[in-house]
């Protein structure tokens, strides 16, 4: 006997996804997450279409701004691609992460508040324990540093450069996220992407009054002080009160050997993450839910779903960074402003 069919550990919006695919497939869930309420954290917090499409099979439309496309600035020089289908959505984390609660519930799904300490997996039953709770299945959804994966050693060191980096005396996974949030009036129904001699400042609409302003950088940057670099947002919110808390995340870059064994599964950026830079972690966090519970009987399959679902992720996004932390960075805006169908076409392949 077991408490559930399905454990999640971690209830922040890929967990809640993955509790709300699970009980739209017929399991009982239980969801344990160590914060109780709305549970905030550092996010550029624009959904791409893709995202919003995902939530929106799970009958969740959680508030905000659209967002019509993507815009790079440096300087004076910008370019920018409108999406040529649906378009995304602008939408505060609190926002979000409420918004999912509600749907789980209404479908069941049974929430306890509890921490993780260790994972036990009862071979001779075929079921896994954690939080006092025993389960037929896993998905680890418990973030950048999962206790879940560093418990059952699937844990790549993320202080130890890749091989690749060693080579080129860099290391280019040490980067670092900040966000808040000014109340000022969005000015584009684009998220504006502000490169900066060290740092990229995203500019995301959230509210009628709101904007979301997130920083990626390396360790030390500060978030005012990436703003100041550029002087064109920094006139936009020069006089705009700041309305939310600094939060910050990091380091991005984690690794996982496996992202399956036994009966537990890694999901999101439990399951390993490369950088925030292309907007993507929600998205595929989502298709790794869904790819987790499709598979719930067969780990290799898993794995070979994971690794589909995250491909494009991966190799354009640790392409974009190794250029964002080269000696070529400032050329990215004005090389994606002369070739405007490639810039399009990278818009566009994160939009799907």
């Amino acid at each position: 006997m077991t408490d559930t069919d399905v454990l999640v550990v971690g209830g922040g919006p890929v967990g809640l996804g993955a509790a709300v695919e699970a009980r739209r497939a017929g399991l009982e869930v239980v969801v344990v997450e160590p914060r109780a309420g709305t549970i905030d954290k550092a996010c550029g917090e624009g959904l791409m279409p893709g995202a919003l499409r995902l939530l929106q099979g799970w009958d969740v439309d959680p508030p905000g701004r659209p967002i019509a496309g993507i815009r790079y600035c440096s300087g004076e020089t910008a370019v920018s691609h409108r999406f040529v289908g649906p378009a995304g959505r602008g939408v505060r984390r609190t926002a979000l992460h409420e918004a999912l609660r509600r749907r789980a519930a209404e479908l069941g799904v049974v929430t306890v508040t509890g921490r993780v300490d260790d994972v036990e997996v009862l071979t001779s039953r075929g079921t896994v324990r954690a939080a006092g709770v025993e389960a037929r299945w896993l998905l680890a959804c418990d973030g950048l540093h999962s206790t879940v994966r560093r418990r059952l050693g699937l844990d790549v060191d993320p202080d130890r450069p890749a091989a690749a980096d060693a080579r080129r005396g860099t290391d280019d996974r040490r980067r670092y996220g900040l966000r808040h949030h000014v109340g000022v009036a969005p000015w584009t129904d684009l998220v504006e992407v502000h490169w900066t001699p060290t740092a990229e400042v995203y500019v995301t609409p959230v509210a009628d009054d709101v904007v979301g302003i997130a920083v990626l950088g390396p360790r030390g940057t500060d978030l005012d002080a990436a703003v100041a670099a550029s002087p064109a947002l920094a006139r936009r919110v020069a006089d705009a009160p700041v309305v939310s808390t600094t939060r910050g995340a990091g380091p991005l870059r984690q690794r996982s050997h496996r992202r399956a064994a036994g009966p537990v599964r890694l999901v999101g950026d439990a399951s390993g993450y490369v950088d925030a830079l292309t907007g993507e972690g929600l998205r595929v966090g989502w298709a790794q839910a869904r790819a987790a519970v499709a598979t719930l009987d067969d780990p290799e399959a898993y794995e070979r779903a994971w690794r589909a679902a995250t491909r494009d992720y991966r190799v354009l996004t640790a392409g974009l960074v190794r250029w964002a932390t080269s000696p070529a960075r400032p050329l990215v805006v004005p090389v994606a402003r002369r070739a405007p169908r490639v810039f399009a076409g990278v818009v566009e392949r994160l939009a799907r």
